[in-house]
């Protein structure tokens, strides 16, 4: 049997380090584990091969600062980021920096396999370009409405934000809330965004202005309060 990939961990946290490596050992992976972003940037011009998990928040240079230290660098295996709850923008942002995918924590241990074995499978822009035209198909599913939520969700904005914004009631957010996570089949907000970001990629790809408001054929939205949650866009 071939061996698995090397999987390098990133995570000022030593009991989650222990845990991930628990996991990716009983799923048969082989890992490197780095408390600081600056020990894995010294040993980031040798790797061949494998995957990178990064924690965002970390002391020093954090994971996104790390990220465009990378970039910078040619650094070229896929990378998945882990976030805390609620820490959606720095996500988003991680994902237009060109990470494969991110991980709320706690992390779902079938959901960080699931996303390490897809990291691991894009070597090319064939499996991304997939993913991200069935993202775009799903978000265009969205009512004008259900979009506005979605766009807010993804710039971190509070449901009471949002209903300010939209000048409706929380409950009402919270309707249009769950109607857009079932109708895209995500299980919660951070799943939703991370269908976002990948379908505005897709848009982006076709040379067009990412619009995730565009749903059912309707090309202008209700109208909406003027804000600086719902004025930055994915």
């Amino acid at each position: 049997m071939e061996a698995k990939p090397t999987i390098h961990v990133v995570d000022d946290d030593g009991a989650i380090r222990r845990s991930l490596q628990r996991l990716l050992f009983s799923a048969g992976f082989g890992s490197a584990v780095y408390e600081t972003t600056f020990g894995f940037l010294e040993a980031a011009p040798s790797l061949k091969e494998g995957c990178l998990l990064l924690d965002l928040r970390m002391p020093g240079i954090d994971g996104l600062q790390l990220q465009a230290l990378l970039n910078r660098l040619g650094f070229h295996l896929p990378i998945v980021v882990m976030t805390g709850h609620g820490d959606v923008a720095a996500a988003v942002q991680a994902m237009k920096a060109g990470a494969v995918d991110f991980i709320e924590k706690p992390c779902d241990d079938e959901r960080l396999l699931g996303a390490i074995e897809q990291a691991l499978t894009v070597s090319g822009r064939t499996a991304r370009d997939r993913e991200e035209a069935a993202a775009a198909e799903r978000i265009a599913t969205l009512s004008p409405r259900e979009g506005q939520v979605l766009d807010a969700i993804s710039s971190g904005c509070p449901n009471k934000v949002i209903a300010y914004d939209l000048g409706i009631s929380v409950r009402t957010v919270e309707v249009h809330r769950a109607r857009m996570l079932a109708r895209l089949g995500t299980r919660n907000g951070a799943e939703a965004v991370r269908l976002a970001v990948l379908a505005a990629s897709a848009r982006q790809l076709e040379g067009s202005r990412p619009n995730l408001r565009k749903g059912r054929g309707r090309l202008q939205s209700p109208p909406a309060r003027q804000s600086s949650c719902l004025s930055r866009r994915i």
